[in-house]
């Protein structure tokens, strides 16, 4: 079932079901009323990434207080996106950018990976989750992708369990198209890695090419930045072996 697009939508952390009535905190308070002006009985749409989505409707039992009360399941809550999203922090406005990006693909988690020529850094999870929300308030998703503290890429494959493929962008990859590639994995459980702005070294490269349970893949005949390379790997892979297929 689709998303509701003409109505507002809410993420909130607390159970959901008929008749739940939740009290909106003062982030929420300002925002439905001093940015969407909403008044008493007006309609929103509340998730909060484990119950579906829900109707609710506003009650001002004071003018400091907005309660939300649940009242129609408009969307039952889908299977959690399975897709591992690992990449090398980005500088911050980019960074954001692939971050809703991830979200709105489809990725189940997000993983930072310290790389070694990574030129980004996490300095805030707690404002990574916060945008990760955001996305899926406005793009209608109701799976809320976890976020995990950076790791370095070497830590991270010395523990990595073999069932789950990773699937890797190679600028040095000497083929451009990563169909014939994607279509001769078998596994289920999967994830997308993306490397930093100056690529990965040749230490790493060495390291993802020995190991059994990664695959590497190119993205065509011309250099992608590294957000844009995210998204259109991304892309390439749900549509390929994904939920888009």
């Amino acid at each position: 079932m689709r998303a509701n697009f003409r109505m507002q939508r809410l993420f909130v952390d607390a159970p959901l079901s008929r008749g739940a009535v939740l009290e909106a905190n003062t982030d929420q308070f300002n925002y439905l009323t001093n940015v969407l002006r909403m008044e008493e009985g007006a309609e929103i749409l509340l998730f909060n990434g484990r119950d579906g989505e829900w109707k609710a409707t506003l009650a001002f039992p004071t003018r400091k207080r907005i309660l939300l009360t649940a009242t129609e399941e408009t969307r039952p809550q889908p299977q959690p996106c399975d897709l591992h999203y690992l990449f090398a922090p980005l500088k911050v406005g980019r960074m954001d950018y692939l971050v809703q990006k991830a979200v709105e693909m489809g990725a189940g988690l997000l993983q930072p990976v310290m790389t070694q020529h990574v030129q980004g850094k996490i300095t805030n999870l707690d404002k990574l989750r916060a945008n990760v929300v955001e996305a899926a308030e406005q793009c209608g998703i109701l799976g809320i992708p976890d976020v995990t503290e950076p790791v370095r890429l070497l830590d991270l494959l010395d523990r990595w369990p073999s069932e789950r493929r990773i699937i890797y962008c190679d600028e040095g990859d000497a083929g451009q198209n990563p169909l014939p590639v994607l279509s001769a994995i078998r596994e289920k459980h999967l994830a997308l890695l993306v490397g930093p702005e100056g690529g990965f070294s040749e230490e790493e490269r060495a390291r993802l090419r020995s190991l059994d349970f990664v695959t590497a893949i190119p993205l065509g005949p011309r250099i992608l930045r590294a957000d844009t390379a995210a998204v259109a790997a991304l892309a390439v892979v749900q549509a390929a072996i994904g939920d888009w297929n």
